[in-house]
């Protein structure tokens, strides 16, 4: 038996943007938590401002938080559709760019 050899030209694998957008996204967040919550004197000020928010307050939190994340993802979004056009433009290159045998 004689293994089946491949002659197409592989490509790199594609970066991906999203998990990076993400996790940077969520690492900033957890250093900002943490640097908050490691002083006492903060904790203290965090909780009484927690302790203190109107309906209103809270509410314009959550939308602000919704349109964060809104924002991140469309952001991830057109950076796949950039990446995709410019993969889908460098194979039709190389499509003609190919000798044409005869």
């Amino acid at each position: 038996m004689s293994t089946p050899t491949t002659t197409e030209p592989t490509t790199a694998p594609r970066t991906r943007w999203a998990a990076i957008i993400w996790g940077l996204l969520f690492a900033a967040i957890a250093a900002v938590s943490l640097g908050q919550l490691a002083d006492a004197a903060r904790r203290e000020t965090i909780a009484d401002a927690l302790m203190t928010m109107t309906p209103t307050t809270i509410t314009a939190i959550v939308l602000l938080t919704a349109g964060v994340l809104l924002l991140v993802g469309g952001a991830a979004g057109l950076i796949r559709r950039a990446q995709r056009k410019l993969a889908a433009a460098s194979h039709s290159q190389q499509e003609v760019a190919a000798p044409v045998a005869e």
